[in-house]
């Protein structure tokens, strides 16, 4: 008999030590049950329809990149507009130019497309990642869930997913702008590593304990066994059963196979050295672990892109390592044949400000801009060496092709097989569609049918 995890019973587990399933959670009782409390033993639908990508790998570019320092460089809107950097580069796809701090990523060009007409007119940090990550504009009541939770419902444990690591990750912090979850609740909810994948050993909250080795949980396991009364006058009991199973799986997952994809010890040097040994390259080696353990769905939260003054010291720092993080991870997924079944993702919550803002206090940064900004497309089913839609000669408007968020999360699903148009469970019984239908506040510009390889 399986107790069910949100059934009364399964609340009033009473634990090895006489608390609560819930309390069990919130003290973080046998170091990662409370993962797998939300793990295997939770249902999901499954999905429906056919899928070009397993997996999605998404670098969130936590404060917004300047697309005129990235993807979408405009030298000949002059210094006002372009700053110190006024020689893109082409890319190994002609007429593709990017910036010039982004050599590596020139030469993977072939591998991605550039989102050059993203827009939504939203310059507010949390409600423009709210809109970018759900789809759905605040003001309704609701809080929608962002895509890895939507994905992690389709996708996760009842939909053949059958991993102990969670199946919607973030390396290494949430954002903290909104619930990712929403409305579908903490069985959703992503699991954040904490830590620093730079470091080592890199410390996973629950899964990697510094300073205790494994012989030292397992004694600790073998005591609290060896204590454990309430075992022996509940023998057979249904409830302590679940619990059992519940510490068991944690246990594989801190000292088993499951917990050493986050071991990167396991690399070479070379690797390591390949993916840069920054927080952001270690965190892009991370993600293509999990994903080739079968996780559906990573987030990179890459913070550090609010660049409202120093802007461009701040660029000639952090573009290097964007370049080789970014680069060395297309190019691994390629060369182990997961390109075409993993979506790499790159994209923050709008742009900045087209024309530099010398005034004080910015003295040299960039503002929040939501009118037109750009993102990346690779792998998955999406085709690589395309531009889709453009912006004016300034990189103030978008020129050509709008593209809304419902339109590139649509084609996000679309290409995992999941259909767009299916409803989401709602705890209050609504009938809330995965994407929001056309109306006032829901723009689009359609799918991204111009780089969507056709399903099979």
């Amino acid at each position: 008999m399986n107790v069910k995890p949100d059934s009364p019973a399964a609340e009033s587990l009473p634990g090895r030590l006489g608390i609560t399933r819930r309390e069990a959670i919130r003290r973080g009782l046998s170091g990662a049950a409370g993962l797998a409390l939300a793990g295997p033993l939770t249902g999901a639908k499954a999905a429906s329809g056919a899928a070009k990508a397993k997996s999605v790998i998404q670098i969130w570019m936590w404060g917004g990149p300047a697309h005129l320092d990235t993807f979408d460089p405009k030298p000949e809107a002059g210094p006002a507009y372009c700053g110190p950097f006024t020689k893109p580069i082409a890319t190994n796809i002609e007429g593709i130019r990017i910036c010039e701090l982004l050599p590596l990523l020139a030469k993977q060009a072939d591998k991605y497309s550039i989102l050059r007409g993203l827009t939504h007119g939203i310059n507010g940090h949390e409600t423009a990642s709210y809109l970018v990550q759900t789809g759905r504009e605040p003001g309704d009541g609701q809080v929608y869930p962002a895509v890895g939770a939507v994905v992690s419902h389709f996708r996760g444990y009842g939909a053949g997913y059958q991993g102990l690591i969670p199946p919607y990750v973030v390396l290494t912090e949430p954002q903290g702008r909104f619930s990712e979850a929403g409305f579908l609740g903490s069985r959703h909810k992503p699991f954040a590593t904490g830590g620093d994948p730079s470091k080592t050993p890199f410390v996973v909250e629950g899964v990697v304990a510094q300073g205790i080795t494994d012989e030292r949980q397992h004694t600790r396991r073998e005591l609290l066994h060896r204590l454990d009364t309430l075992a022996l006058t509940m023998k057979g009991d249904p409830r302590l059963a679940a619990l059992g199973q519940t510490e068991g799986q944690a246990y594989d997952l801190i000292l088993g196979d499951a917990g050493k994809v986050f071991d990167l010890g396991t690399e070479t040097d070379a690797m390591r050295e390949r993916y840069g040994r920054s927080r952001f390259g270690q965190s892009c080696l991370v993600a293509r672990r999990l994903v080739e353990r079968g996780v559906p769905y990573v987030t990179i939260n890459y913070k550090g892109w609010d660049t409202h003054k120093q802007h461009f010291q701040a660029m000639r720092r952090m573009l290097p390592e964007l370049d080789r993080g970014l680069a060395t991870l297309l190019e691994d997924l390629s060369e182990r044949g997961l390109l075409n079944s993993t979506l790499v993702w790159w994209q923050g919550e709008f742009g900045r400000t087209p024309k530099v803002q010398t005034e004080a206090p910015w003295n040299g940064g960039r503002g929040h801009w939501g009118k037109a900004f750009c993102g990346v497309l690779a792998g998955g089913g999406f085709k690589g060496g395309q531009v889709v839609g453009a912006t004016d000669d300034r990189g103030e408007e978008v020129g050509e092709r709008p593209i809304y968020p419902p339109d590139l999360i649509g084609s996000i699903y679309t290409q995992l097989g999941i259909d767009p148009e299916a409803t989401l469970p709602h705890p209050q019984g609504l009938e809330v569609r995965v994407t929001p239908p056309i109306g006032p506040k829901s723009k689009r510009g359609g799918l991204l049918s111009e780089i969507m390889e056709s399903l099979p």
